[in-house]
Parts: structure tokens; C-alpha cells; sequence
């Protein structure tokens, strides 16, 4: 697949001097995604326009047309408009940029091995590029290591370029808010590389934290596999409950009122999108599979269709009866569908009922009907996503919801 590239007009007066024709390029390849690279230049000041800007685009020349056309949100398409941002599909841009920021992350395999040479790859393949005095920085999750394993291929290639790894930490759909709240972290094997990239996050993030780049490498890891753990905790109180004829949500909000030290209990729900499993397998890896609080997460979150599958199986006669799912994102109020775990839960179903209907607001997919025609044919509702637009379901047909975004229990 050809990538695709987001060229920057801006120029500040520091790469302008060094020879750079643009301050940024954001090179991206996503497993699964299409390849995207692409530049914008830095703000002035921070009533500067693009400082809203994430400058995350992706790739191909369908998706850098889509960005030329401003069709990436109103930020971007302003950036656009004022020849701040353009979208391209020539590598030779890599060339022009100062900093080349890596949104390359690390993969696992289908037998949950990380893939710790899709960074490497991704940046050999514009190696006739990359220029003397140029900073490399990989934004993405990456495996242990592999900052080190960059940092020997730019040696081998003979570039004088620094390397530094700066951790994206955003939550989708908090983009345009967390990029600049969050304290950036920054780490480098040299003190004049940290030095450079703490300058770059300096346009977004007012604090930054310094980290020699194998602890930064294990803080983005940690982070992710720390959420995915807590999800699973919750989960296994809420099968517990359930077991006991119980809600777990007014367990939790017991639990949690006034009561600080368990404040950030979550509720229960599919753990999934494409980085918590694929970070707690990478830490599995890289402590040689002696993660066992890691597996165990991935046991309960990863199981947790068939949990409810299997209850809903006490109570109704699946096979004789349709079978309705709303949500198919893998969290609310998105579109995003990957690792979603509402499509294992619709394979399961499909092996135990009647007949299955999925409907999502968001999501598009010629497999899904309306919401209105799910309501009207089935005979059992399970909600798989937590989308705003179910809060006022109205229906008299059994629901099982394990978020509680109807408001009427937990109980399965």
C-alpha cells in the first residue's frame, strides 16, 4: 500500500535555519489501517490554530485526499485552508521535516507476539530519505527495546539523526483536550535529543517528564495494562455478583460514595479496542509468559461474551428466538470497531440463536439493520456498546445490560 503524507508550509525560524522546509512529518503505518504519513508546522503562539490540531492523519491517496478536502474535522480542515497542512503521497517528503514523529507502534501476532520489527521496517523503507540533524521520535506503543533497536538502525544507515521516544497517552475521542492537558513524557539516550524533542512537545504539553527510553517504553506499557487489569477486576466482581443474584452497580455505588481509596472502581463492560490486550501481551512477552496477573485479565475480559452468552442461556431458549445487539464499537459514542469484542459476542450468539440482528449509530456495515427494525423483530436485547443513544430505550423486551446505560440494573 502507497503512504500517504501531511505536508506542513509553516516553517519555524529553528528548522528554517537547519535547512528544513517543514517542521513535522508524521510517518504512520496502522496493521489493519491504511499506511499514513504526514506533516504540519509547528504554532507560533498558542492562540495558533494549528495547536488544536492533533496531527495524526492516516494514509493512502483516498484518505490524504479525504484530508486535502478537510474532511478530518473542523481544526484540520482550517489548518488546511490556510496552507498549513497538506496531504501528499510522496515519500521524498520525509526529506523536508526537522522532526519525524513514528506512529508506528509495535503488533502482536495471531499468537500474541509482538511483532518488534514493524517500527525498524517502517522506517527503513524511507531510510534514502532521512537526513543529518533530523530528530526521530516514536509516538506510538512500542516494545521494550525497541527505541534501542531504532537507534542501531540509524547507525547502521549512517544518518547522524537523534532518536527519542515520547509516548502518545490520549484517549480516543479526548484528542483535542488531553493532547495539551497531559503531562507529555520524553525520553532519550542523549541529553541534547531529550533536550529537542522536550522543545517539540513544548508547543503542546505545559509539563513534561523526563525518562531514559527503556523506563519510558515500560510506563506506556504499564499504563495500558494497568486499565486493562482494573477492567477485568471489575468484570470478575460483576460475574460474582451476578452469580449471586446480585447488581454489582449498586455494589459499586456503595462502594465508591464519599469513599475516595475506591473512587476509580469502574463498572463492568467489554475491555477492548486495539491497544489494552495487545499491551498486556506484549509485557506477557517480554516477562518470558510469567505475567500471570496479565493472562488472567486477558482470561476474564476476553471471556466475558461467552459469560453473558452462557447466562442468557439459563433464562431464554436462544434457539428458538431473535437475537437483537446494539452497539458494535468497542466503546461508546464511537465508530471504532477494532478488537471490538461485540463481534466475538455476535459469532456466539449466531451459534445459539434463532437468528441475530446487529444495529449501531455509528458504525457502518451492510450486515447491520436499524435500530427500529432490531426492536420490532427481536425477541431478547443485548447492548454490546454503551452509545449515549440507548440511555432512553424505550421497550418491553428483556434487556441485557451489563453497562447499566438504561438505568435499569446490571443483571444478567
Amino acid at each position: 500500500m502507497r503512504p500517504g503524507f501531511l505536508e506542513g508550509q509553516r516553517v519555524s525560524d529553528d528548522s528554517a535555519s537547519a535547512g528544513f522546509t517543514t517542521d513535522v512529518v508524521v510517518i504512520g503505518v496502522r496493521p489493519g489501517r491504511t499506511t499514513a504519513r504526514h506533516r504540519h508546522g509547528l504554532p507560533r503562539s498558542a492562540g495558533d490554530p494549528v495547536r488544536h490540531q492533533r496531527g495524526c492523519g492516516r494514509g493512502s491517496e483516498r484518505r490524504s485526499s479525504a484530508v486535502r478536502r478537510g474532511r478530518r474535522g473542523r481544526a484540520l480542515a482550517t489548518a488546511v485552508k490556510d496552507g498549513r497542512l497538506v496531504a501528499s503521497t510522496d515519500p521524498a517528503s520525509v526529506a523536508s521535516a526537522e522532526h519525524l514523529v513514528v506512529i508506528v507502534g509495535t503488533p502482536v501476532d495471531e499468537h500474541l507476539n509482538p511483532n518488534i520489527g514493524a517500527v525498524p521496517a517502517a522506517i527503513e523503507r524511507c531510510a534514502e530519505y532521512l537526513r543529518d540533524g533530523q530528530l526521530i521520535v516514536l509516538r506510538s506503543t512500542v516494545h521494550p527495546g525497541v527505541t534501542a533497536l531504532t537507534e542501531k538502525l540509524i547507525k547502521r544507515l549512517g544518518v547522524k539523526a537523534d532518536v527519542a521516544f515520547c509516548p502518545e497517552r490520549i484517549a480516543e475521542g479526548k484528542a483535542m483536550t488531553e493532547l495539551f492537558e497531559l503531562p507529555q513524557i520524553v525520553a532519550a539516550r542523549s541529553p541534547e535529543a531529550a533536550e529537542r524533542a522536550e522543545k517539540l512537545f513544548r508547543n503542546l504539553a505545559s509539563q513534561i517528564v523526563r525518562l531514559e527510553p527503556e523506563e519510558a517504553e515500560l510506563a506506556k506499557l504499564f499504563t495500558n495494562t494497568w486499565r486493562y487489569i482494573k477492567f477485568a477486576a471489575a468484570n470478575q466482581f460483576w460475574m460474582m455478583s451476578n452469580d449471586f443474584g446480585l447488581d454489582f452497580e449498586r455494589i459499586r455505588h456503595a462502594i465508591r460514595f464519599q469513599y475516595p481509596r475506591a473512587s476509580d472502581m469502574p463498572g463492568a463492560g467489554f475491555a477492548a479496542g486495539p491497544c489494552l490486550l495487545k499491551d498486556t501481551m506484549q509485557l506477557a512477552a517480554f516477562t518470558n509468559n510469567t505475567f500471570v496477573l496479565g493472562h488472567s485479565a486477558m482470561l476474564i475480559n476476553e471471556g466475558l461474551p461467552l459469560y453473558v452468552v452462557s447466562k442468557l442461556q439459563e433464562r431464554f431458549d436462544l434457539s428458538e428466538m431473535t437475537v437483537g445487539i446494539l452497539g458494535m464499537a468497542f466503546k461508546g459514542g464511537s465508530d471504532d470497531i477494532r478488537e471490538s469484542l461485540a463481534y466475538k459476542l455476535r459469532k456466539v450468539v449466531m451459534l445459539k440463536a434463532k437468528e441475530t440482528l446487529c444495529s449501531d449509530p455509528y458504525v457502518k456495515d451492510d450486515r447491520f439493520v436499524s435500530q427500529d427494525e432490531v426492536l420490532t423483530r427481536a425477541d431478547l436485547l443485548i447492548i454490546a456498546a454503551p452509545h449515549p443513544e440507548y440511555r432512553d430505550l424505550q421497550t418491553d423486551i428483556p434487556v441485557a445490560d451489563m453497562w447499566g446505560i438504561t438505568n435499569k440494573g446490571v443483571r444478567v
